[in-house]
């Protein structure tokens, strides 16, 4: 495990992370050296000469338990497992069967992990991004439950609704927030739960979406890659062709917006098969032109999960990008919205398809319709270093701090309603 000092303290005032390479060196914590990942250094020129840069140190997912395949859905519906495989990539999704999941469930468990891969208490996370279509509540944010929940006692929460464009939009976020100096320690979650918002009678919605979260952990270096260029963009034109109508304020929930369906998910799916098409391969585009970078330089692409045919015949039929760097694993999952990309991510992860000096692109489209890409020069090196029994001590300590703090607050917020009543 490399240090990256926080900067506003003396060297034991430290956080450990996931090594990142610098062209000074590495040491481990015990100031042994350690190798070093090269890195090409032309993708790395049209970065600024200085920093803070905003690296990815912490990953993590979750998915339900429950598993619901194709065969499943057509006892429910007029369709086929050959049907759906042909027309989606899709072969199964996970749901929640219990009532108290959530998106903040989800979402704090994903976020959870990134915090423990980097070895990052939560007290030390300036801001919490929650990207999300399906929010546990309207208010509420779900970030400020997430950020309960982790314990994330000094950080901001807001929630970003660009639908299934949300966690790009998110990381966009995270890192000008990292760069303005705002914050040393962005948590960045993407967290949904589709099937409470599908028509499970709508042959045509039901067969795409599953439940899901992810989470990454950006961090303030001043080592020179991470989050780059990113193109982000919206057509509101195109508003009604992936919609959820009712629930707002422009229809509230009456006896007819339910009777009708109207709080269930609406989409034109040829209309928006011929939008995404279209926009995923020019945001591509986009950002390698803003980032500096050809198709020769780019290693890897991680696209949104929305349909398996919309990958193939954007990125890479129309830009030609050989299959083997482009990330697919809508199989198993279906499509989760703001929570595809960081599942994508970190699956690519788990399968050693990323490692320092890799160049990426995350792109992704959605309802607004939205779309927006990232470029990302990956710095972070996935070395399998165990850690000291009291670094997961002190992990652990820092939630159960955070939680009986919360519990306190709560119960003194009771005592002061009782004593203002009385």
């Amino acid at each position: 495990m490399a240090v990256i000092q926080n900067g506003t303290g003396p060297a034991d005032d430290t956080v450990s992370v996931p090594m990142v390479n610098g062209a000074d060196g590495q040491h481990d914590a015990n100031g042994a050296s350690a190798p070093v990942a090269q890195v090409r250094t032309d993708p790395l020129a049209t970065f600024p000469a200085h920093g803070p840069y905003a690296q990815m140190v912490g990953w993590g997912y979750v998915t339900p338990r429950k598993v619901v395949t194709n065969n499943d859905l057509a006892n429910i519906v007029d369709t086929s497992d050959e049907w759906i495989r042909q027309h989606t990539g899709i072969v199964s999704r996970h749901i929640v069967t219990d009532e108290s999941e959530t998106s903040a469930t989800l979402g704090a468990q994903a976020g959870r992990q990134a915090l423990d891969v980097a070895g990052v208490p939560p007290q030390k996370v300036g801001l919490v991004i929650c990207a999300t279509s399906t929010p546990t509540h309207v208010f509420p944010s779900t970030a400020s439950q997430i950020q309960d929940d982790l314990g994330c006692i000094n950080a901001g929460a807001y929630d970003l609704s660009a639908a299934c464009s949300g966690f790009v939009y998110a990381l966009a976020m995270a890192r000008s927030a990292i760069v303005a100096g705002d914050a040393e320690y962005v948590l960045v979650v993407g967290a949904e739960v589709m099937s409470r918002f599908v028509d499970w009678t709508d042959r045509s919605t039901c067969i795409l979406f599953g439940d899901g979260a992810g989470a990454l952990l950006i961090a303030a270096s001043d080592v020179k890659g991470g989050i780059g260029a990113c193109e982000l963009g919206s057509d509101g034109s195109g508003g009604d062709l992936l919609t959820l109508p009712a629930g707002g304020s422009a229809r509230p929930a009456t006896l007819e917006t339910v009777s009708s369906g109207e709080h269930f998910i609406r989409m034109d799916g040829p209309a928006v098969f011929r939008f995404a098409t279209r926009v995923m391969a020019d945001a591509t585009r986009s950002v390698l032109q803003k980032q500096g970078w050809t198709l020769d330089d780019l290693d890897l692409v991680i696209p949104h999960q929305a349909n398996s045919r919309i990958i193939q015949n954007s990125v890479i039929k129309q830009l030609k990008i050989p299959p083997e760097k482009v990330f697919i694993n809508i199989a198993e999952y279906g499509n989760t919205s703001t929570a595809s990309i960081p599942i994508a991510l970190c699956e690519a992860l788990a399968e050693n398809r990323i490692s320092p000096g890799k160049n990426l692109v995350l792109v992704g489209f959605g309802g607004g319709l939205s779309w927006g890409a990232l470029a990302v020069n990956w710095s972070v090196s996935q070395q399998d270093v165990s850690r000291h029994w009291w670094q997961g001590a002190r992990q652990q300590a820092a939630y159960r701090a955070g939680a009986a703090r919360s519990m306190w607050r709560r119960v003194e917020r009771r005592f002061a309603s009782r004593r203002d009543r009385s």
